[in-house]
């Protein structure tokens, strides 16, 4: 199956930022990926889509090699990061250097036990950034980009864990954004929220695409149709259909695609 000769979104105008070229991935002798091929496009929100199991958070954590902490994983095949076509899974290539250039935000808020200042200015300290000057002007675009600036500027102090929910996270967004990532990994990040909350994050989103590349990992098709440009649906580890979200969504050329968006499976 090759999703990607499935679709005509190569005509659009969006240039690719990551590809994903014959992935497979294992835990130890389980096969949890089985031959990916999927593109990425820049500055778009592609949603990963399917029933729990299905592999969608094992894959987005391939991108920033997560995997890595963990002994007995095993990459095979590649994804080509643009516009230098870096293999991110290369032996040659550092995961902390992966990391510097693609950020993670989790499915349950995970603020640090520090100030909000802090939090937000972790990734550039682990950097080597030292000048108070350019951090604080760094966090405090971070936290307007993460629509959290008004509520906290007179807060920096306070600890992170003192925010509600939602503000956690998008202070986790902007400790992601901070570092100026090229390309923004989100897993489940609504899920622990309340409608109010989710709706705010995913307003977030729709805003943070005009300035880098995002990957999401959700459950909830509804979402996955707000706010994503394109739409894969995984099942069993493979990549059942990947295109345009309004066409996976309205007239899906895989009948997998259809049974599960329409409820009769999964």
């Amino acid at each position: 199956m090759n999703p990607i000769t499935e679709h005509n979104s190569r005509e659009t105008l969006s240039p690719l930022k990551a590809e994903a070229k014959k992935l497979n991935f294992y835990y130890g002798n389980f096969q949890a990926l089985k031959n990916i091929n999927m593109p990425i496009y820049e500055k778009k929100v592609t949603s990963l889509i399917g029933p729990s199991g299905c592999g969608k958070s094992t894959y987005l954590r391939c991108f920033n090699r997560m995997h890595d902490l963990y002994p007995g994983n095993r990459y095979e095949g590649a994804i080509e990061f643009h516009p230098d076509r870096t293999d991110l899974l290369s032996k040659k290539v550092d995961p902390i250097e992966v990391r510097m250039r693609i950020s993670m935000v989790f499915q349950k808020p995970n603020p640090f036990p520090k100030s909000i200042y802090e939090n937000v200015a972790y990734g550039l300290r682990v950097r080597g950034e030292s000048a108070r000057s350019v951090i604080d002007d760094k966090v405090e675009a971070a936290l307007r980009s993460a629509a959290l600036w008004g509520e906290v500027k007179d807060r920096l102090k306070e600890l992170g864990a003192n925010l509600s929910g939602g503000q956690q996270q998008r202070l986790c967004i902007a400790r992601a954004l901070a570092t100026d990532p090229e390309l923004l990994l989100f897993d489940e990040p609504t899920s622990a929220l309340d409608p109010i909350a989710t709706a705010s994050i995913e307003e977030l989103i729709t805003e943070l695409k005009e300035r880098v590349t995002i990957l999401i990992v959700t459950h909830n098709m509804q979402q996955a149709a707000r706010i994503s440009d394109f739409t894969a649906y995984m099942y069993i580890g493979e990549m059942v259909e990947f295109g345009v979200t309004d066409q996976i969504f309205i007239k899906p050329k895989r009948k997998e695609t259809e049974d599960y968006i329409t409820g009769r499976f999964g």
